[in-house]
């Protein structure tokens, strides 16, 4: 199975609706102006005519409906040629692409399909696509989003560490102690509102930007490290600068001793 197909058959009958649409709404415009003239002649010719456009556009809609049902999108799902076509959308497009059915991995997204439901999931959310080119081309204008937003490591490395300081303090924690960056982007951006402005997608891709960069400590003197977890729940895919994969569960700023 291939959307791609269903999608070509569509097209005629789009087309058609599109073309009978535009014909009724210009038709309207003529009737209008027949009933408040009393032009009874061209009123009944234009309402004839427009009776017809309207079951060429029912028609067309049946065509479409019936081509839709007829598309399995449970078996489309199951049998694997969704992945695979979502796949091969990902090396046209030049996206990374990692993990195996039903999960992969597209930094900074998660794409997870669910075959009981039929449905597909971009991280926690459901989107409706049932068209891989489509969905990935969401997931690509999503990166080149990202990588045209201005970056500032050290001011990024800096912001770190303040929100990191009032985890410790709010969490309990010893200084010095690994807070997960999950926790931390919570003290980062503390309102749920402001989340919708930068939200995880956008954390974890400044993390990545930092990771590769040169910063090493803030303007404090204070260094950083990121650490592994053993629970992946909690680790932050990224890719470095070479393109590697890389899990980032932890942080730390610390003091070197002199």
């Amino acid at each position: 199975m291939n959307y791609e197909n269903l999608y070509q058959e569509l097209q005629p009958d789009e087309k058609n609706v599109k073309d009978q649409l535009s014909l009724l709404q210009k038709m309207f415009k003529a009737i209008s102006r027949e009933t408040e003239n009393g032009d009874i002649k061209n009123l009944a010719r234009d309402l004839s005519a427009m009776a017809e456009a309207a079951a060429s556009a029912s028609e067309s809609f049946e065509h479409m409906k019936n081509m839709i049902d007829a598309f399995d999108t449970k078996a489309y799902l199951e049998n694997g040629d969704f992945a695979e076509q979502m796949l091969e959308a990902c090396r046209e497009n030049q996206v990374d692409v990692r993990g195996d059915f039903p999960i992969y991995e597209m930094f900074p997204y998660r794409v997870r399909l669910d075959t009981e439901n039929q449905d597909v999931y971009l991280d926690r959310k459901k989107v409706q696509c049932m068209r891989p080119k489509s969905l990935v081309r969401i997931i690509k204008n999503g990166q080149e989003k990202l990588n045209r937003a201005s970056f500032q490591a050290f001011s990024f490395v800096n912001e770190l560490s303040d929100a990191y300081d009032l985890a410790i303090l709010k969490l309990n924690k010893r200084p010095e102690s690994d807070i997960y960056l999950t926790s931390l982007y919570k003290f980062l951006v503390p309102m749920s509102r402001f989340r919708k402005d930068y939200d995880q997608h956008s954390f974890a891709f400044d993390l990545a930007r930092l990771y590769a960069s040169e910063v090493e400590e803030t303007k404090s003197g204070k260094r950083f490290q990121f650490g592994p977890s053993r629970n992946n729940n909690k680790a932050i895919r990224i890719l470095d600068k070479d393109g590697q994969e890389q899990f980032l569960a932890t942080i730390r700023f610390f003091h070197t001793e002199v």
